[in-house]
Formats: structure tokens, C-alpha cells, sequence
């Protein structure tokens, strides 16, 4: 039995990463009708603002989907109240430890599953010992926020695979069934995808921010700020090549998100994108790129059935 698909109730072990102010009820429902697990952000800060969109979900869909709680950037108390007694069955943490947060969550609502975001191993361990019900095992191939030590999914999930006995989610160079196949290879039960649905149809932000993921090539994305916090992976402009030249980012580089997100302009800041930018050259529903995920990793998953059934290396 799939355990991630036991935890989140979605159809399919696909979920939607959860990108300030992009993964809101437009994206996330039309990634649960689409079989998937769509979530909620809250690293926006805007609580007013994220309520409303969670409880629009509820009208919007009546399957399953889930809300991040990024604890670096949680600065109102009822955001946490209000998920942990909202009737949402999936929470996903990430940005600090999640022990801070398990004992409301879980006290509130017993029944609540809570996966954690974690970069490394020891990030991991801790993450279990603290009572978490799963991980997302999310390599330095993804977009956004970063650990500075930066370590791969393809070895990262290795590692943690090896060290604990929880279901992993596998995020981070994941945008088809390819990197689908990848990840169960190695011990995931199930996916994350942020680049490929920030890119989608039914994704809110601007064409010319689509556009310039459809453009990048495998080497189109940069490390900011690793010797500050935050560090991100940002796709390569005028301005972020700027600020990985100089090794640092100014405090007011996203100040002016919102314009490059909904605006368009893509100098008012960092575009914030994975690795996989380079594996992507369409725009596509999102109901599409969850089929054609779907049917990639079965074909990929009957193929080495085959080659094990042949003892093609024996």
C-alpha cells in the first residue's frame, strides 16, 4: 500500500509545492481535481489573505488537499489555530523545526498528518524523532528556498531512505514521469512538483514568468546568497546574476515580487525556479502534466519490469 496516498486521500502521489502567493486556491484545486494533492501556502505572511483562500478550496473542490506552515516566516498565531482546526487532514512544515509545531497541530486535531520539509539527513532524523508522520525529502535541485549546503535528491533521498522507516515525498528535479520513476527507485512514495505547476495554465503568475521557465536551459537557474539567509534558487537574469556575482542579496530584493510574479517584469526581482525550468518547453493544463506524469512512470516502471524478468544483466 502506497502510504503516501494513505495520508494525503489524493488519487494520485503527486503534490503541489507550496509557492508564496502562486499556490493558492486557482492552482491548488485544479491540481486535487486533477488527482493530485494541491496545497495551500502561507509563507506569503498574508493570514487574512490565506484564510480566505483556504476556505474558497472548500467550495471549489471536494477532495482532499492540504496547507504549508513554513515556520521561519509564521508571524501570527491564528494561522496556526486556524489550520490545525479547519478540518484540513494534510499539513506539511518546513523552514525551522518542526517540534515547535507538532504538539499544537496534533493536539488540536489528533488526526492531522504533518510531513516536514528537510534538506539533509541529520535535518531528517531530527524531524522523525520529533514525531512527524512523513518527509519531503527535498534536494537542492528545486526552486526556492535552500539549504547552503547543498546536497542533490538523487542522494539525499538515498540517504535518508537508508537512515528512516517514514514515507518520503521526493521534491526537487521532478517534473514528469521520469524523475517520478527516479524517485520510487530510490524509496519515495510520492512527489512534489513546483516548477512544472508554476508554469502551467492554471497557474496565476504572469506569461512572461512561464515564458522565461519555458526558455532556460538545464543550466538557466543560480544559488543566491549562500553565505546569508535566505539562499534560493532563482532562474538566471540580469539581476540575479548581479547578486550571485556579488555573493550577497540585498534585504529589498523581494520587495517588489508581486511585479515580477503578476506583473511581469522580470528585473523587479528574483524568479524564484527549479533546475527543471530546462526539462520544461510548454506551457500545459494541469490535468495534463498529471496524466502524462502518471502514464510516463508506469511505462518507465513496466520497461525495467521487463528487465528484471529477462535477467537482462545476470
Amino acid at each position: 500500500m502506497n502510504r503516501v496516498l494513505a495520508h494525503t486521500g489524493a488519487k494520485y502521489p503527486i503534490v503541489q509545492a507550496p509557492m508564496g502567493w502562486i499556490a493558492r486556491s486557482q492552482l491548488a484545486s485544479a491540481v486535487c481535481k486533477a488527482g493530485g494533492l494541491g496545497i495551500i501556502e502561507t509563507s506569503s505572511g498574508e493570514t487574512d489573505a490565506c484564510i480566505g483562500e483556504i476556505e474558497k478550496m472548500k467550495t471549489l473542490t471536494d477532495r482532499p488537499f492540504g496547507i504549508n506552515l513554513p515556520l521561519l516566516f509564521l508571524r501570527d498565531q491564528r494561522m496556526v489555530e486556524f489550520v490545525a482546526d479547519c478540518g484540513v487532514k494534510f499539513v506539511s512544515t518546513s523552514a525551522g523545526s518542526p517540534s515547535k509545531l507538532i504538539d499544537i497541530l496534533k493536539g488540536r486535531n489528533p488526526d492531522i498528518i504533518v510531513y516536514h520539509v528537510v534538506p539533509t539527513l541529520k535535518a531528517a532524523i531530527k524531524a522523525v524523532e520529533a514525531g512527524v508522520d512523513g518527509l519531503l525529502v527535498e534536494g537542492a535541485e528545486g526552486g526556492g528556498f535552500k539549504n547552503p549546503d547543498d546536497v542533490s535528491t538523487l542522494v539525499l533521498l538515498q540517504a535518508v531512505r537508508e537512515a528512516v522507516d517514514v514515507p518520503l515525498i521526493a521534491a526537487g528535479g521532478i517534473c514528469d514521469g521520469r524523475g517520478m520513476a527516479a524517485a520510487f527507485a530510490l524509496g519515495a512514495e510520492g512527489i512534489q512538483m513546483g516548477t512544472r505547476f508554476v508554469s502551467s495554465a492554471e497557474s496565476p503568475v504572469h506569461r512572461n514568468y512561464k515564458q522565461a521557465i519555458l526558455d532556460a536551459p538545464e543550466t538557466g537557474t543560480l544559488m543566491l546568497n549562500k553565505s546569508g539567509t535566505p539562499c534560493v534558487r532563482a532562474l538566471k537574469t540580469q539581476r540575479s546574476q548581479g547578486i550571485y556575482e556579488a555573493g550577497t542579496m540585498p534585504k529589498d530584493t523581494f520587495g517588489k515580487i508581486l511585479d515580477l510574479y503578476f506583473g511581469g517584469d522580470m528585473e523587479a526581482s528574483v524568479g524564484l525556479a527549479g533546475q527543471t525550468a530546462g526539462l520544461i518547453d510548454e506551457i500545459k493544463p494541469v490535468a495534463q502534466i498529471i496524466r502524462e506524469t502518471i502514464d510516463g512512470f508506469h511505462a518507465i516502471c513496466g520497461r525495467m519490469g521487463q528487465l528484471e524478468k529477462s535477467a537482462a544483466f545476470g
